[in-house]
């Protein structure tokens, strides 16, 4: 059976093929019943769109860009998985690009991604987001785009963050109120702008329980499983070691609970793991990992919904259209009270 084309439905609702391609493309500047009447013709025919047809008839490539580093980790992942919901709905197509935040040409090849590809807008993902040079191309090329987790020195409102500041300063609290006051932070690296709002999360939570920063508890890695593991056997091997280790993110947190049962110490009777993303490991170390769930994929979903309003000149307040999704504690297995000979000791000596 031949497969219904946008000419078809035209023909058959009595429209132009543009009027057909507005439809699709849910544009206002339709009447509501020539609207209905394509619709109407399109289940008739059991059309589905074409993205061929549909550039022809327009002056769209009806595709978005995905700029990313770090490829292959699960954030990433559920990054894709939203934006392709996004997409699915609006009938866009995605191209996935990868490309490396450290690549001093970075810029002029997003340049040529957008006039060779022609891609109709971008979704900035971080690290890649923080680099001015790259949002100053996007802006020089008249690209839209749209921001997701950028630093919190970025001010334009097309962009989709979380509220990693306040829930990391609620993570200490739940920690204080287990009665730890040695908790250790590990951050993640310095060019993740986004992951240093979750150190000043830290130090929030701890000074709004009037706990000293101890710079030796504040240390920085690299998201990675491995460094997690290093500076996890650095803190337990401290005089004084911390009982919480909070990690700014999953991979880290889990290379801290491998450094630990590597030293025979007990999680969470000995010490308190707590991490940031839900992602799938959260569920798979043992004991089963506290952490903060991220809504990565709700917030590539909207960033993606945002491009295409903005792509299809939605935007003419675009304070309208920023959007913070809520991340939130998952309490698990790897959490527990302070060990007893901990606070036994704070009553003795108090914290120094």
């Amino acid at each position: 059976m031949k497969k219904s084309t946008i000419n078809d439905v035209a023909e058959l609702a009595n429209v132009s093929i543009k009027t057909v391609s507005r439809v699709l493309n849910h544009e206002p500047r339709v009447r509501p019943a020539t609207k209905e009447r394509v619709q109407k013709a399109m289940e008739m025919l059991n059309y589905s769109p074409n993205s061929s047809a549909r550039r022809l008839a327009g002056n769209r490539a009806y595709l978005l860009g995905i700029l990313y580093d770090d490829p292959g980790t699960e954030y990433i992942s559920n990054i894709q998985n939203g934006a392709l919901k996004a997409c699915r709905d609006d009938h866009y197509d995605i191209l996935i690009f990868p490309v490396r935040y450290t690549d001093p040409n970075l810029s002029d090849t997003i340049a040529d991604l957008v006039s060779s590809v022609r891609v109709d807008g971008v979704l900035l993902t971080p690290p890649v987001c923080d680099l001015e040079s790259v949002r100053a191309k996007l802006h020089e090329t008249n690209a839209p785009h749209v921001v997701i987790s950028p630093g919190s020195g970025y001010d334009s409102q097309w962009k989709v963050v979380t509220n990693d500041r306040e829930v990391c300063s609620l993570m200490v609290h739940y920690l204080a109120d287990l009665g730890h006051e040695r908790i250790a932070f590990i951050s993640g690296a310095k060019h993740h702008h986004a992951i240093a709002n979750r150190l000043n999360g830290y130090k929030d939570g701890m000074a709004q329980r009037g706990i000293r920063v101890r710079n030796a508890y504040c240390v920085e890695g690299d998201n990675t499983f491995e460094s997690g593991m290093t500076w996890g056997h650095h803190l337990l091997d401290l005089a004084k070691p911390p009982t919480a280790i909070f990690c700014a993110n999953d991979d880290m947190a889990a290379g801290v609970m491998k450094a630990a049962h590597q030293k025979g110490i007990s999680i969470p009777r000995d010490l308190s793991v707590a991490g940031f993303d839900d992602v799938r490991l959260a569920h798979q170390t043992w004991p089963s990992l506290t952490t903060i769930r991220q809504p990565t994929q709700a917030m590539a979903e909207t960033a993606a919904k945002l491009l295409i309003a903005r792509i299809r000149g939605n935007g003419d307040k675009p304070e309208h259209f920023d959007r913070e999704l809520e991340s939130r504690l998952v309490i698990r297995s790897s959490t527990g009270p302070a060990p007893d000979w901990v606070v036994s000791e704070w009553v003795q000596s108090g914290w120094d």
